[in-house]
């Protein structure tokens, strides 16, 4: 589906269903973070998006007032009581329904990652064996090697190892999903993060094991896969792994407080139950995203504001999304088991965009690259 036949169909807040969701006043600070990774942008660089989307959204400078807004309602007193939390949303609502406007996306796919944690060391010993690289130096163009190549040693004696892990399942799922923590051999802990792609396609291991009558789909999760994996013999287990030649390098991420996720495409850490990966070629990174939709675990509807502020190799259409959970066994739990229908409703700054061209600029950047430079390709999902 061409992102600029796409027709976003503006709504009034008081028509989206649940709408205002779940603890409003918790996403404002997700939204400071945003802004303070825009900081760092020029006021011309396109964030992406479609339509309407990019022409009110899809520049930097379009943010630019919104984001001095959000930073005094974060000023604002706050007191100890009941009175002063319902104060607190009843200003973060006024804020997010006077500076944007909202438009519906429709009905798409959510699911669910997160920041798996791995027992590893900074050298080969003992049982950890399996390799995490850093990107190799410019090919000038001459392809780099396929998954099941470098697994047999092809970028060996290079020094591109940042660590060894002890499960090569493991290593396989830190590549899906994109960042990790390392609980190393001496008691700390090393944070990487996504440095880049080997440029080969990625193809879904769950999708092999559905044509194949292994999994049925209705159970096809991440839980699933790795059952399957643990079940199967070593010979089996590696050729599923290696059906996608797609391989991920990663980079030491430093300065981040254990209670922080990684960051994003957009450069702001990842808020648990916050961050969302979406298509900039539909939706503006930094953009709210409201989203209804079912937890994962207990089946409890969802109706929370989100922020694109992540993207992703298999988060393709106008309401795909990929919900960041967290790191940890109950953040693994939903990101693994989440395949739900979400309804999503994107919010851009009310007004016209600073630049009259910045919704056609960012059409035609998404799709001839220039979205795409903002910011690595990143990760494609189970």
């Amino acid at each position: 589906m061409p992102a600029d036949t796409i027709l976003f169909r503006p709504v009034e807040f008081s028509d989206i269903p649940g709408w205002p969701g779940d603890d409003l006043a918790d996403a404002v600070g997700p939204f400071l973070g945003t802004c303070r990774a825009l900081a760092v942008w020029g006021a011309d660089r396109a964030l992406g998006g479609a339509g309407e989307l990019a022409r009110l959204g899809g520049r930097v400078a379009a943010l630019t007032e919104v984001c001095a807004d959000a930073a005094r309602l974060a000023e604002h007193p706050r007191r100890p009581d009941l009175s002063a939390a319902v104060e607190r949303q009843s200003l973060a609502r006024d804020f997010f329904e006077r500076r944007f406007q909202a438009f519906a996306a429709g009905t798409g796919l959510m699911t669910g990652y997160y920041e798996p944690e791995l027992r590893g060391a900074e050298y080969p010993v003992g049982e950890f064996q399996v390799p995490l690289h850093a990107p190799p130096p410019s090919t000038n163009g001459t392809p780099l090697p396929d998954r099941a190549a470098i697994e047999a040693g092809a970028l060996a004696g290079m020094g591109l190892e940042l660590a060894w892990v002890d499960d090569p399942v493991d290593a396989f799922f830190l590549h899906i999903q994109g960042s990790g923590r390392l609980r190393l051999h001496d008691g700390r802990t090393l944070r990487l993060g996504y440095a880049g792609q080997n440029g080969h396609p990625y193809r879904a291991v769950g999708k092999l094991l559905i044509e194949s009558g292994a999994v049925p789909r209705e159970r096809m999760s991440m839980q699933a896969i790795r059952a399957w994996l643990a079940a199967a013999g070593p010979g089996e287990a590696a050729g599923l792994l290696r059906h996608s030649p797609s391989y991920v390098f990663f980079r030491a991420l430093e300065g981040l407080e254990p209670g922080q996720g990684p960051p994003g495409a957009l450069g702001a850490p990842l808020t648990p139950g916050r961050s969302l990966a979406v298509d900039p070629a539909f939706i503006p990174f930094g953009a709210p995203v409201f989203a209804l939709t079912r937890d994962p675990v207990d089946g409890a509807p969802l109706r929370r504001l989100l922020h694109a502020q992540d993207t992703g190799g298999a988060i393709r259409g106008p309401a795909r999304g990929d919900l960041f959970w967290g790191w940890g066994e109950a953040a693994a739990a939903r990101a693994g088991l989440m395949r739900e229908a979400a309804e999503v409703f994107v919010l851009v700054p009310r007004g016209r965009a600073a630049d009259e061209g910045a919704g056609l600029a960012a059409v035609e950047g998404s799709e001839s690259g220039e979205t795409a430079a903002l910011l690595p390709a990143a990760p494609a999902g189970p």
